[in-house]
């Protein structure tokens, strides 16, 4: 690019766009990059303050910020996103599907870290909406050396970093424990709750039972129920650390694989994920699910549907973020629960 005054400016080739704005009227571009300005364009040029212009000069060495804000797309662009079109050297991505929308937060911030750069995204491991915006790339000069965006893309590797994984519409079963609830002392609040919640994301539930608090009936349950088809089983109750709570090791004799018992999650710290060797998973859900409006189950749900396995690494970094304010009227996940970085 070269400098030049905008009185000089006609016949110049624009490198970049122009943006015009008039509160509460517009805001965008006046003139596109690669626009040849006229001598009717200077009093334009003029009004919105440009009194000097850059102009595009070639040079094999360097990409124009349209041009790079592509490469920085094609490292973040997966399945079921969509690009917009470069405007102002900016790209956005925005989702083409309903689903799990996941980041590589590690990359993301080797890359951002690089300078001359940028990708901003949504929130990692929430649900998004087809339609919803994903991200935003750009360089932050006008123009950027090639050898710089090299960079980024072998930095990225051949994945891309973003990821948007569908949600499956699951059949699960409840097994909701506790002998005051089998002897019918208490009413079982804790399965039509359950059931509501995942009728949201169009799961179907197929089995329910009251084993109350033997541990080898417990165990026996969730085995009828994933004979039956089940693709997920919960386990309502019976999670403290008390002596007579026994769903941890009903679930651990199921043959599960315990991922977890615990989690720095407030409601929900007494959550138990596990996972059969076929790969479904096995929840035992504090009973704080039945009550609270937000809690551990809404930040895991979503991968269980996505089958993207839960991870202890995952469940560990919740501990930032964790903590539900339980606010007046509940915004989630348009707030800070489960958002730690």
């Amino acid at each position: 690019m070269k400098l030049v005054e905008t009185q000089n400016a006609v016949g110049q080739v624009l490198c970049h766009d122009i943006t015009q704005i008039i509160p509460g009227k517009c805001k965008g571009p006046v003139f596109r990059k690669g626009h040849i300005i006229q001598p009717e364009d200077i009093p334009v040029l003029l009004s919105v303050g440009k009194e000097h212009l850059y102009v595009w000069e070639n040079d094999d060495t360097m990409l124009h910020e349209n041009e790079a804000a592509e490469i920085l797309r094609d490292i973040c662009r997966n399945e079921h996103m969509r690009a917009g079109e470069a405007r102002e050297g900016k790209i956005e991505l925005t989702a083409d599907a309903d689903g799990l929308f996941l980041v590589d937060l590690p990359r993301l911030r080797a890359l951002n870290a690089m300078g001359e750069l940028m990708i901003a995204t949504r929130s990692s491991g929430f649900v998004v909406h087809k339609g919803d915006k994903l991200c935003g790339t750009r360089i932050i000069p006008l123009v950027i050396k090639k050898e710089k965006m090299a960079q980024a893309k072998a930095l990225a590797g051949d994945a891309p970093i973003l990821r948007l994984l569908p949600l499956k519409r699951k059949k699960f079963g409840i097994v909701a424990t506790g002998s005051e609830v089998k002897k019918g002392l208490i009413e079982d609040k804790f399965t039509p709750i359950l059931q509501a919640k995942l009728a949201a994301f169009g799961c179907e539930c197929l089995c329910t039972a009251t084993p109350g608090d033997d541990t080898d009936t417990i165990t026996a349950e969730v085995h009828r129920m994933l004979d039956a088809g089940c693709e997920m089983v919960f386990c309502t109750g019976g999670m403290s650390v008390d002596p007579d709570d026994r769903t941890p090791l009903a679930i651990k004799n199921t043959g599960a694989r315990i991922v977890s018992y615990g989690a720095p999650v407030l409601p929900g710290a007494m959550f138990l994920v596990s996972y059969m060797p076929d790969g479904r998973p096995v929840c035992g859900l504090p009973g704080c699910v039945m009550y609270a409006k937000r809690t551990i189950l809404d930040l895991v749900l979503p991968y269980l549907l996505a089958e993207e396995p839960v991870t202890a690494g995952q469940l560990a970094g919740y501990g930032n973020g964790g903590l539900c304010l339980n606010c007046p009227e509940c915004h989630f996940p348009n707030c800070g629960f489960g958002k730690g970085v």
